[in-house]
């Protein structure tokens, strides 16, 4: 009894088995001619069909051995039509560029890019990123234009929005949430940013008000999808600044794809340029892969990784630095002595698993290790001359410093260390019930950090050396005698080894629906975060926060094609490693998350001007931050107090009109208003250390019209002065004055040899897909920006001069770039 039923579940499996190979799979994603994925397209054979889902991805089942016709229809776009015959058990990709139908362009439908503007979410193109000129090309240098975005900077890839720090932001590659190192300083030493515009098909991001499955941050997210290849490419990029290629390839039963990166930076050309002598040898390396392969037609397996080297040495000879007014010229001096050698070695890997289970569910799985080893060495030694400069125009002195007001020395060591190594494992999913879209995740995260800080300033005036203005240190002199120890005037010493162990998890609903004949699109999240800190000599100490949030879009039935859209919810940043740790080197477990009420609220209007299709975006928007960490920043690194001391607000307006104003183009004007003040245990609001108050960028690309191959290429910048900063040990209330106002332009000449719709296909020409050759000027009007305040004092008045430290002049770039 028992064998014949053995036999009989035999003969049902090889019967399933073979019913299941009579069939194949096609599937892909579906775009429209803007490379922007289109939701809701009907692919159909006979009765049969299948929808694409919110981010255009389909599949769909169909018979094996025999020639079937699918149809892609969409309301707003031509029809596609496919026609092929798979073996039993092929996978087939097919990534359709849907047109769209001109009969029916003047229907108002939702399409893949407004629901971004619903979401609040603004998409960039990958093509005006890898095209548009800067100091840092990439995609932070276009952010840079967006209204409620900041860096004062351009060595620096690092940007702050509408008030918050560097540390505030969330970067995602391909769902997979991305780090940087922890002890950099300065725009130099940063290296390569983490995303390489030659691997990105699409940028989205968003400056406030974001969803529930985003994590647990303040201020914006970016949110980057490398692409997937459909065929065998490559790329290659050569300046004066480094260079970069790119190849990608997919094989021949379209189970395996993949594209890898190299990138060489080096800063050279800048450093050589600015207001320091110096020999200075970076060397900024990195190699980044995506790589995915289709296990069955239901389950794909993709992988990320990264090695990033950044190698910067750093030797000092000699500055001068002039500044004060016409009648009062006063000009800085230094001679140095000594070096700096810093290097960031940073390894990062990823694994995903996307299981789409049926048409309306789809499971994730995400695991990644991220290790950084850090080492921040340096001894410099400085003597300075501050003094008056000879103004006689007439005299061989001009220029040169006649009096010394004040003399004295500096010397800097550090021997810092950090080795930190940082797991997550998460699982998310997507859930399709009739309209509504449940989403949801959870997450493991496990943080181990090794580090070791050793860093003291030792400055000596007209032969004294001065101590720090505390109290043991005071001087009563004659009444009482002076016989406190010499001292530096600043120290930092601790060693420390912490672990975080971090369980977060997000559940969030989405509809679209109608309120009479006008558009209504909804979405209500909440996430949750528990975390423990950990380590040597620290009491374990244990917290959670909870987030609730909103977003609503009215689309009104008007003749006009407009957007409006509310959005909020209470955001909360638990501390990452570099917020617990105060200004002395020492770890502080309890300190608080930080807390922001947030609310938006935006409009989009779009219209046609000149023929040409245009969208202003206005947001205004309000933050009430509780429990806030007060920082410092020095050039661009942050030091905390470690301290929920404070309370804060910032509110603004950000306003944006892009549209081709040259036809064919891709242009915008951004504008941006904004004050962000906090209150330092109750004495007052000051100024917050990224306090933009004006900002107004223009992207501008353009070409000569009977030389349509020669483009240019605009990028302005212009910024109101962030608050100075303090010296050591001063009252940040007693300094509340401002840097100048940033500006900045830079411009971008090609020629474009071979075009993808031209191409020349004759001689050495033919492997090209695309051929330019340009050159770009950095600083056109060769302004003087500065980024900080070297603080300096006078022995005689005892006065505290703010030396600015200006950024870079007039550089020029040679730029060949090629796509094959």
């Amino acid at each position: 009894m028992q064998l014949s039923r053995f036999f009989l579940q035999l003969i049902f499996f090889f019967s399933c088995s073979v019913i299941l190979a009579q069939t194949a799979t096609v599937k892909g994603v579906i775009l429209d001619e803007d490379n922007f994925p289109i939701s809701g397209v009907t692919i159909s054979y006979g009765a049969r069909g299948a929808l694409s889902d919110l981010n255009g991805f389909y599949f769909i089942e169909i018979p094996a051995d025999q020639a079937v016709t699918l149809t892609y229809s969409h309301v707003s776009h031509q029809n596609v039509t496919l026609t092929l015959t798979l073996s039993p058990n092929e996978d087939y990709e097919f990534n359709p560029v849907m047109k769209v139908d001109v009969e029916q362009i003047s229907e108002v439908v939702l399409d893949a890019r407004k629901r971004k503007r619903v979401e609040g979410i603004t998409s960039i193109s990958p093509e005006a990123i890898r095209k548009i000129p800067g100091a840092n090309a990439g995609v932070e240098n276009l952010l840079k234009t967006l209204p409620g975005v900041s860096s004062n900077n351009e060595l620096s890839t690092q940007y702050a929005v509408r008030g918050g720090n560097y540390d505030e932001n969330l970067v995602y590659v391909n769902e997979v949430e991305v780090y940087r190192p922890f002890l950099i300083r300065s725009g130099q030493q940063e290296g390569l940013s983490f995303v390489n515009s030659d691997l990105t098909a699409k940028v989205d991001f968003s400056a406030g008000g974001f969803q529930s499955k985003y994590g647990d941050k303040l201020s914006s997210v970016l949110d980057i999808t490398y692409r997937r290849p459909t065929r065998y490419e490559g790329s290659v990029d050569l300046s004066f600044l480094g260079a970069s290629v790119s190849a990608g390839g997919i094989s021949k039963d379209g189970r395996l794809s993949g594209i890898v990166g190299l990138r060489y930076r080096n800063n050279s050309l800048f450093v050589d340029a600015r207001q320091t002598d110096a020999n200075f040898r970076p060397v900024f390396a990195d190699a980044q892969t995506w790589i995915t392969y289709k296990v069955s037609s239901k389950f794909e397996l993709g992988f990320l990784g990264n090695i990033s080297v950044n190698d910067y040495s750093y030797e000092p000879l000699t500055r001068q630095t002039n500044f004060g007014t016409l009648s009062d010229p006063v000009a800085l001096l230094i001679f140095y002595e000594g070096q700096e050698e810093d290097r960031y070695d940073t390894y990062f890997g990823a694994l995903k698993g996307t299981w789409v289970v049926s048409n309306n569910y789809t499971a994730k799985f995400i695991a990644s290790a991220y290790h950084t080893q850090e080492q921040e060495y340096f001894d410099i030694f400085a003597r300075y001359r501050l003094g008056q400069v000879n103004t006689d125009i007439g005299s061989e002195d001009l220029g040169e410093v006649e009096f010394s007001e004040g003399i004295g020395s500096q010397l800097t060591h550090a021997r810092n260390d950090l080795d930190a190594l940082i797991f997550n494992f998460e699982h998310k999913g997507v859930a399709q019930i009739e309209e509504n879209t449940i989403e949801y995740g959870v997450k493991y995260t496990h943080e181990d950090f090794r580090d070791r800080v050793e860093e003291y300033e030792i400055i000596d005036s007209a032969g004294f050396s001065i101590r720090p203005p505390v109290p043991d240190f005071g001087n009563n002199q004659p009444y009482e005698p002076f016989d406190s120890p010499i001292v530096p005037f600043t120290e930092i010493r601790a060693d420390n080894d912490v672990q975080i162990n971090r369980f977060s998890g997000y559940v969030q609903w989405s509809k679209r629906s109608t309120w009479g004949s006008n558009d209504v699109w909804m979405n209500a999240g909440i996430r949750a975060h528990n975390w423990t800190v950990s380590g040597r000599n620290l009491q374990s100490n244990t917290q959670t926060v909870v987030s609730p949030r909103v977003q609503l879009a009215l689309k009104p039935d008007w003749d006009i094609d407009m957007l409006f859209r509310l959005s909020g919810g209470f955001y909360h940043q638990p501390p990452f490693y570099r917020e617990l740790r105060d200004s002395t080197g020492t770890v502080r477990p309890e300190v608080k998350a930080q807390q922001s009420i947030h609310v938006v609220l935006g409009n989009d209007y779009s219209f046609d001007l000149w023929d040409r299709p245009f969208t202003l975006n206005s947001e205004v928007y309000y933050k009430h931050l509780t429990n806030v960490n007060p920082y410092t920043l020095e050039n661009v690194r942050i030091r905390y107090r470690a301290n929920n001391n404070a309370v804060a607000r910032t509110y603004g307006l950000d306003v944006r009109l892009a549209g081709e104003f040259v036809p064919g183009t891709e242009s915008w004007v951004s504008f941006g208003y904004m004050r962000a003040e906090e209150n330092i245990d109750d004495r007052g609001y000051i100024f917050r250390p990224t306090d933009q108050r004006l900002k107004f960028a223009v992207l501008f690309q353009d070409y000569v019209k009977v030389i349509p191959d020669l483009k240019m290429y605009l990028n302005l910048v212009y910024n109101t002065g962030l608050p100075g900063g303090s010296p050591s040990y001063a009252d940040p209330y007693d300094f509340q004055t401002r840097l100048p106002d940033y500006r900045r332009a830079d411009l971008g000449v090609s020629y474009v040899i071979v075009r993808q719709d031209n191409r020349r296909n004759k001689g050495f020409l033919k492997p090209f897909r695309e051929l330019a050759v340009g050159a770009e000027i950095f600083n056109i009007f060769d302004v003087q920006n500065s980024i900080t305040n070297t603080w300096v004092r006078d022995v005689y008045t005892k006065t505290q001069y703010a030396i600015p430290n200006f950024l870079t002049p007039r550089v020029f770039n040679v730029r060949l770039s090629a796509r094959f």
